[in-house]
Parts: C-alpha cells; sequence; structure tokens
C-alpha cells in the first residue's frame, strides 16, 4: 500500500516507491523530498525541492553530519508553509533517522520522545544500531547547547 505517514503537521516520512507516488506528493502538498540513499529515484514533479543524502543503511555509515541540514532545511520549510517528505527505500531506518534528528533540535524532544513520534507515525521504523548511536550522541551534544 502506497502512504506517507505524517510526523508532524509538515512533516511525513514514507518509502521510495510511495514517495515517487506524484499523485500522493502532490496530495499531501509535499515542496521537499529528502532522499536517504544513494540509489533510489525522486518524485517525477519538479516543482519539489529536492535534497539527497547519498548514504547506505549500513551501521558504519556517517548520517551524523548530515543531521543539523536536513533538521534546518525541514525546519525552513515547515516555516514556509510547506510540507518536507524525508524517506529512504523501505521508511524504516535512514529516514526515520533524520525525522529524529529533526524532532530532536527543532521540537526539543528526548531521544525517547522523539523514537515514540515517529514509530506513531509509521509504526514499521526501526533506525539501525549505528545510527541510534549517532543520534544519542546528537542528542547529547543539542543538551549542551
Amino acid at each position: 500500500m502506497l502512504q506517507l505517514c505524517k510526523v508532524t503537521g509538515s512533516l511525513l516520512i514514507g518509502n521510495a516507491r510511495s514517495a515517487c507516488s506524484d499523485q500522493l506528493v502532490e496530495q499531501e502538498g509535499v515542496t521537499l523530498c529528502i532522499n536517504v540513499s544513494r540509489q533510489q529515484p525522486f518524485p517525477a514533479n519538479h516543482a519539489v525541492q529536492r535534497l539527497q543524502i547519498p548514504v547506505y543503511d549500513d551501521p558504519n555509515e556517517d548520517l551524523y553530519s548530515h543531521f543539523d541540514g536536513c533538521a534546518d532545511a525541514i525546519q525552513e520549510e515547515a516555516e514556509r508553509g510547506g510540507h518536507a517528505l524525508v524517506y529512504c527505500k523501505n521508511g524504516r531506518s535512514r529516514s526515520a533517522t533524520i525525522c529524529i534528528a529533526y524532532l530532536l533540535k527543532h521540537h526539543r524532544l528526548t531521544l525517547t520522545q522523539a523514537l515514540q513520534t515517529v514509530k506513531a507515525a509509521r509504526h514499521v521504523i526501526d533506525p539501525n544500531p549505528g545510527f541510534l548511536a549517532q543520534l544519542k550522541r546528537y542528542e547529547q551534544e543539542l543538551n549542551q547547547c
């Protein structure tokens, strides 16, 4: 089933098949697509802004270095009244990690709260252990500010 899951009023998460459904993207008012993969396509709709984070779903991949940039891009889109869609191949690990990082930074949630928020929106999420460790580090860094 094709679906985009609403994490917040301006943030959606999904898998690549759903993200490439022009009908769904248009229906949800998506204005920014963050593709957290090396190989998955973007939607055909060229009016949508695109940001690609070329990482594999591998615990050794560095997603941490992209947390601030992605979180800020999502926040800027929300402030403009737009809707950001974050996706990866299966919509489980990489995309969930980016959504959680956004909630940590801009909604000031704890890691546990952010994880629960994203899981409530899309119950299949399961960030890999390496990404979870990077999120813990990010939470600690944000708490020091």
